[in-house]
């Protein structure tokens, strides 16, 4: 993956390439702007814009997670979630899934779980893994918020109902990422059996 990561961008690489300039240089505006917080919102998401690249997912993939986190991340910035209420839904809905989906990449191609190609039931296995996987990061991202509104910032929304609906709707945004893992993956991997998978090795 280290090879990956550091290989010359080609094509559309680029314009996700010039997202993370772009994100990098947002960090200083904000943090000119908007205080030291604002500065960490974005440098974690320009952070994990870095993925992507390390996975060496679809270059269109690569850049509409990078569009998905600075978008979220300025949008707390800017309070949006608060003028907006409903904003935080295709938020959630959109960087929740693509995020599971590469932790689920990362996962499978450091061993740490099996790939679902290999399994007898590819497509269902890539489906419930990847949703399983947006759950949990929906119920530990709903815990850093509660943590960052008790000892942080006060002005941090939290509530009962917001943070089901933000599990529902992240749970749905993984699902739809389970079903498209095959071209999110960049390749036609869960549509053959598991002797394939398992000679291609």
């Amino acid at each position: 993956m280290i090879t990956t990561f550091l290989r010359r961008p080609h094509g559309a690489e680029l314009a996700a390439d010039a997202l993370r300039i772009l994100g990098a240089v947002s960090i200083v505006v904000a943090g000119i702007g908007w205080g030291p917080l604002a500065a960490l919102t974005v440098s974690l998401a320009v952070f994990a814009s870095l993925f992507p690249r390390l996975l060496g997912v679809r270059p269109s993939v690569d850049l509409a997670f990078g569009v998905a986190v600075l978008v979220s991340a300025w949008s707390s910035v800017l309070e949006v979630y608060l003028t907006t209420r409903w904003w935080d839904i295709p938020t959630h809905f959109v960087t929740n899934g693509l995020t599971a989906a590469l932790l689920y990449l990362l996962l499978v191609r450091t061993g740490v779980i099996a790939d679902a190609a290999a399994l007898r039931h590819p497509f269902a296995s890539a489906v419930l893994l990847t949703t399983a996987l947006g759950l949990s990061l929906g119920v530990l991202w709903e815990v850093a918020e509660w943590f960052g509104h008790t000892y942080v910032d006060e002005t941090i929304y939290v509530g009962y109902s917001d943070s089901i609906g933000d599990l529902v709707v992240g749970g749905a945004g993984a699902l739809l990422a389970g079903c498209t893992m095959r071209f999110l993956a960049g390749a036609s991997r869960f549509t053959e059996g598991p002797r394939q998978s398992v000679a291609a090795r």
